[in-house]
C-alpha cells in the first residue's frame, strides 16, 4: 500500500506542469518629475486642509457618507472580505450535526433480505422485513493541504481584500476630486450667467442710445437692427447659463446621494489666488500614495497565489471523513451503549491522471492573468506618472494664462469706455462700437473659464498625487 501511495504522488508531480517564469522589461521610474515638484507631497494633506473652502468641504464631508457609488465600492470590500473567509473556512475541517431517520425494505430474493431472514436483531427477534433506521452522530471531513493549495488560495484571497480596499481608496481620491470639480464649475456657471445679464443690461442701454441717434438722424435703421441682434444674442446666451447652472446643481447633489435642491456656496472661491507651485515630492511616493498603483500591486501578488495554486491541483489531494454517533432500529435503543455506538474512519488519496482539461486550462488562465496584472501594474505606474508631470505643467500655464487674460480684459474695459465716448460724439460708428462690446464680452467669458482652469489644476494635482484617501476615518476600516 505504502509502494502505491509514493508511485501515485510521483506519477503526479512528474505530470505537474512547471511555473513559468513570468517576466516583464523593468521600467525604472524616473528620479524626479519633468516639472520642478520638490517637497513633501501634497498628497498627505488633509483634503479639508488643502481646499480651505468649508462650503466645499461641507459637500465633500457628506458625499464621502452617501455617494451611491462609493457605497457600492464598500459592498465590494465586505464581497472581498467573505473570500477571505471562505478561503480561511477551507483550511479547516468541516463538522456537522447529523440527524436521521428512515425505513427499509429487502426483497427477499436478495442477498439482504435472504440474510436479515435468518439473522436476529436482538436475542430471539429477527431482523424485521420493514427496518426502521434512526441516527443521531456528527460527521466531519477535512482536505489535507498538503501542497499548499488552499494556503495560496487563502493568501490570493488577502490579496484580492487589500487590493478591493485600495479599490475604495481610489474612489474616495476620485469622489472628492469630482465634488470639487462639479463645485468650481458651478460656480463659474453662476458667474457666467452673471456676466451675461450684466451685459445684455449694458447692450439694451446701447441699443435705446442707437434708438436716440436715429431719431436724431445720426444713425440708421441697420444700427438699430444690428444692436437688436445682439442683444437677442446676449439674451440666448443668459439662458442657456441659466440652465448650465442648474445641471450643474444637480450633477453636484447626485455625486452627494441626494435629490435636487439648492447648494450653498461662496461664489469668491473661484477667484482664490492660484498657487505657485504645489509640492508632488518625487515619483516614488506615488508606489505608496496613489491607491490606484498599490491596488494594481495587490492585484499581481494575489495572481502569484493563484498560479501556484494552479499548479497544486495537479497533485494528489488527500481527503479524510469520520463520522461518530448512535444508530439503531427503534428509538428506545438510540443511546444504548455500546451496542448502538456507531463510528467511521475513512481517507482517500486521489490524483488526477487523465483527461486533465480543466487543470490544464485553470493553469493557463492563471499564467495569463498574472501576465495581465504586471501589465496593468507597469501601466498604473505609467499614468501616475504622467498624471503627476500634467499637473504641475497645467498649474503653471493657469498662472499664465490667467496673468494675460486679466491683462485683456483691462486693457478691453478701457476701449470700451473709448468707444462709448467716441459713438456719442459721432466720432466712431455703431460697428466699432459692437465690435468692442463683443470682444468685451467673450474676454469676460474666457476669464471666467481660466479662472475655472486654474482651479480644476489645483484639484487635478492633489487627484494626481494620490491625495483625499489618507485622511484618518475616512477609508473602509480606518485603514491607511
Amino acid at each position: 500500500m505504502r509502494r502505491v501511495v509514493v508511485l501515485i504522488i510521483a506519477v503526479s508531480a512528474g505530470c505537474a506542469p512547471k511555473t513559468p517564469k513570468v517576466e516583464l522589461a523593468e521600467k525604472v521610474l524616473p528620479q524626479t518629475f519633468a516639472v520642478d515638484g520638490l517637497g513633501a507631497s501634497a498628497a498627505e494633506m488633509d483634503w479639508r486642509a488643502y481646499f480651505g473652502d468649508p462650503a466645499l468641504n461641507a459637500l465633500i464631508a457628506e458625499g464621502l457618507a452617501n455617494n451611491p457609488d462609493l457605497l457600492i465600492a464598500l459592498q465590494r470590500v465586505e464581497l472581498a472580505r467573505a473570500g477571505v473567509k471562505r478561503a480561511t473556512g477551507a483550511l479547516l475541517p468541516q463538522v456537522n450535526l447529523a440527524l436521521g431517520a428512515s425505513l427499509r425494505r429487502f426483497g427477499r430474493y436478495t442477498m439482504d433480505g435472504a440474510g436479515n431472514a435468518t439473522t436476529d436483531i436482538r436475542p430471539g427477534q429477527v431482523v424485521p422485513a420493514n427496518l426502521p433506521d434512526f441516527l443521531v452522530g456528527f460527521t466531519a471531513s477535512w482536505e489535507v493541504d498538503l501542497w499548499g493549495k488552499l494556503r495560496n488560495e487563502r493568501k490570493s484571497a488577502i490579496a484580492q481584500y487589500l487590493a478591493s480596499l485600495q479599490g475604495t481608496n481610489f474612489a474616495l481620491t476620485s469622489l472628492i476630486a469630482d465634488i470639487a470639480s462639479t463645485y468650481y464649475q458651478l460656480i463659474a456657471f453662476d458667474h457666467l450667467h452673471a456676466i451675461l445679464e450684466q451685459t445684455a443690461s449694458r447692450q439694451a442701454d446701447g441699443l435705446e442710445a442707437v434708438r436716440a441717434q436715429k431719431a436724431a438722424g445720426r444713425a440708421n435703421e441697420l444700427a438699430v437692427q444690428q444692436f437688436e441682434a445682439q442683444v437677442a444674442e446676449t439674451r440666448a446666451a443668459e439662458v442657456a447659463a441659466r440652465q448650465q447652472v442648474t445641471e450643474t446643481e444637480n450633477a453636484l447633489n447626485l455625486l452627494l446621494g441626494r435629490f435636487p435642491q439648492p447648494i450653498a456656496r461662496s461664489r469668491e472661491a473661484l477667484f482664490a489666488e492660484i498657487p505657485e507651485r504645489i509640492a508632488a515630492g518625487v515619483p516614488s511616493d506615488l508606489l505608496r500614495n496613489r491607491a490606484d498603483v498599490r491596488e494594481a500591486e495587490l492585484e499581481v501578488e494575489a495572481s502569484r497565489f493563484d498560479v501556484a495554486a494552479a499548479r497544486a491541483a495537479f497533485l494528489p489531494s488527500l481527503n479524510i471523513t469520520a463520522g461518530i454517533g448512535y444508530q439503531a432500529f427503534n428509538p428506545r435503543f438510540l443511546f444504548t451503549t455500546p451496542e448502538s455506538l456507531a463510528y467511521s474512519v475513512m481517507g482517500g488519496l486521489v490524483a488526477p491522471l487523465l483527461n486533465r482539461s480543466a487543470l490544464e486550462a485553470q493553469f493557463i488562465g492563471a499564467n495569463a492573468l498574472q501576465l495581465q496584472a504586471m501589465v496593468a501594474y507597469q501601466k498604473a505606474i505609467l499614468v501616475a506618472y504622467a498624471d503627476v508631470v500634467n499637473g504641475l505643467s497645467g498649474l503653471q500655464r493657469a498662472r499664465e494664462g490667467l496673468a494675460l487674460k486679466k491683462e485683456q480684459k483691462d486693457a478691453l474695459l478701457r476701449a470700451i469706455d473709448t468707444a462709448d465716448a467716441l459713438f456719442r460724439a459721432g466720432k466712431a460708428s455703431y460697428l466699432e462700437v459692437l465690435i468692442v462690446q463683443q470682444s468685451s464680452l467673450r474676454a469676460d467669458l474666457e476669464l471666467i473659464e481660466t479662472h475655472q482652469r486654474g482651479r480644476l489644476a489645483v484639484i487635478d494635482l492633489y487627484k494626481a498625487l494620490g491625495g483625499g484617501w489618507h485622511v484618518e476615518g475616512v477609508t473602509p476600516d480606518g485603514d491607511s
